[in-house]
């Protein structure tokens, strides 16, 4: 039981910070998350200027697929853009499984930095198997996974296979990271609403159950996080996860009902309302609490990440708003 709602965002990590912003004129992402030190400084940035409760490292879910052989580069305002995506089982086959000490060292040792530093807990993640299938597969982000769906359907033995692989990698990744020093973890598979029902149910939804079967040993909370997924929700809540993550797209109260009180709630403000007044962000925030109803379990958070240009002095808003709580219900 806490005392209040708890409330972090993803990408508060940079985006609208300046102390960030000074560090980016030096270095690319992947140049401050190949330097430990740096990369924890960056995570702990967050947590002093807006006083979250959680730090979450600053990573990308790529990173562990370049020691599968799934080369590619973070291009700005861009995303993931890898130069041979896979196109046959071949590739798939040809894909290695190795340990987290051996393709993410240096992430590792940033938990375990950030994990003695911080006043807060720390929160880890991984890239879910849709979500990761579909950058390896169409080479950069899609709007609409036509080639994912299409290796989907032509080639199901591969599909089926790719995800195992990934889930293997990243059910291990989770767990290194808790034993560096972790105490929540999420799997972002921010993707995953862009299938059917019965698509997903039985196409990926067995990898995320390995991923959060494999997990459930840690005794720390395991978060699912997806865009887009009304349509998938009593899915989900079945994954085995203890947390389910909504967007914007449904409301908090009828999420929570449909994934079964006994689940925790993350979510669900919009983040565009960020890029709005001061007023926008504290009635936004409100909103989401009275639909909370001061119910255990709820985290608050965006329904995805900051946005580019959100002003520094509204995330600070939406802090104190969730802190503040609902008028009405003080």
């Amino acid at each position: 039981m806490v005392e209040r709602t708890p409330v972090w965002l993803m990408r508060q990590a940079g985006r609208s910070l300046p102390e960030y912003r000074a560090l980016r004129e030096r270095w690319s992402l992947e140049e401050i998350v190949a330097q430990p030190e740096l990369c924890a400084e960056v995570t702990l940035q967050p947590v002093r200027r807006l006083g979250v409760d959680a730090a979450v490292m600053f990573a990308d879910i790529m990173l562990p697929l370049r020691g599968m052989g799934i080369g590619f580069e973070l291009v700005e305002s861009v995303g993931p853009v890898i130069a041979s995506p896979i196109r046959s089982a071949q590739d798939v086959r040809a894909l290695r499984t190795p340990a987290p000490s051996e393709s993410v060292p240096q992430l590792l040792e940033a938990v375990r930095l950030v994990a003695r530093e911080s006043p807060v807990p720390v929160i880890c993640f991984a890239g879910g198997p849709f979500t990761l299938a579909s950058y390896a597969i169409e080479g950069r982000p899609s709007r609409d996974f036509v080639l994912t769906k299409q290796f989907m359907y032509r080639e199901p033995e591969a599909f089926g296979l790719l995800l195992d692989k990934l889930s293997t990698v990243m059910a291990e990744y989770l767990g290194a990271q808790v034993a560096a020093g972790a105490q929540a973890l999420q799997l972002f598979d921010s993707w995953v609403g862009a299938l059917s029902p019965a698509d997903y149910e039985l196409r990926v939804l067995p990898s995320t159950r390995r991923i959060f079967d494999a997990t459930h040993r840690h005794g720390v909370p395991r978060i699912h996080f997806g865009t887009s997924t009304a349509g998938l929700l009593e899915l989900i809540a079945t994954s085995g996860a203890d947390v389910i993550s909504l967007d914007w797209r449904i409301d908090l109260d009828a999420g929570w009902r449909r994934v079964g009180h006994e689940h925790g709630i993350q979510g669900n403000l919009d983040p565009t309302v960020l890029l709005g007044s001061v007023e926008d962000v504290v009635l936004g925030a409100r909103q989401v609490l009275r639909r909370a109803a001061g119910r255990p379990g709820h985290i608050f958070n965006l329904g995805h990440g900051v946005l580019p240009g959100s002003p520094l002095e509204n995330l600070q808003a939406l802090v104190e708003a969730v802190r503040e709580g609902v008028p009405s219900l003080a």
